[in-house]
């Protein structure tokens, strides 16, 4: 009787869809966290996009410049999309601590800023959906250890970072 009841669940188990797996980069049953003391004003400047996921990394660095506004920032910059290099500008607004949305790649996205260091020469950023995610530094070769902190950061918020690719 045990075998007819265990062959029975073992067939309704190989009737059951497998489970989805992670949207983009990142396991979405992670918790992920935006900084909380974000300083927007600090945040402004250039930056260069040191390591991505997907296709943002297939161009080489990208570069962008944010300037500070009343509500957030208006950028300009590189992107890359389809393995293709173009030039964007775009508007970023504040919607909460470390939390922008602005347009990437045609559409708005809500980047979350993981994490910066203390002296806003690294950041983490990403999305809840693991859509994006990315390292970008001011300095377009960063600093080993601090690299190692961001790479540690989007880690620990559920990226794959076996997928994250250090651009060239």
């Amino acid at each position: 009787m045990r075998r007819v009841i265990l062959l029975s669940l073992l067939a309704i188990a190989a009737c059951t869809p497998a489970p989805k797996g992670p949207s983009g980069y990142r396991d979405p049953s992670r918790m992920i966290a935006s900084a909380a003391l974000f300083d927007p004003g600090r945040f402004a400047g250039q930056w260069n996009t040191v390591a991505a996921f997907g296709g943002d990394a297939s161009c080489g660095r990208l570069t962008e410049e944010w300037t500070a506004g009343a509500s957030g920032y208006a950028i300009k910059g590189t992107t890359c999309n389809g393995g293709k290099l173009y030039s964007f500008t775009t508007d970023g607004k504040l919607t909460g601590p470390g939390r922008i949305v602005r347009g990437e790649h045609g559409k708005p996205v809500e980047l979350w800023v993981l994490w910066v260091d203390a002296d806003y020469r690294i950041a983490a950023i990403g999305t809840p959906d693991g859509s994006i995610g990315r390292i970008m530094s001011r300095d377009p070769v960063p600093r080993t250890d601090l690299f190692t902190a961001a790479r540690e950061i989007l880690d620990f918020n559920g990226y794959d970072i076996r997928q994250l690719r250090q651009m060239q």
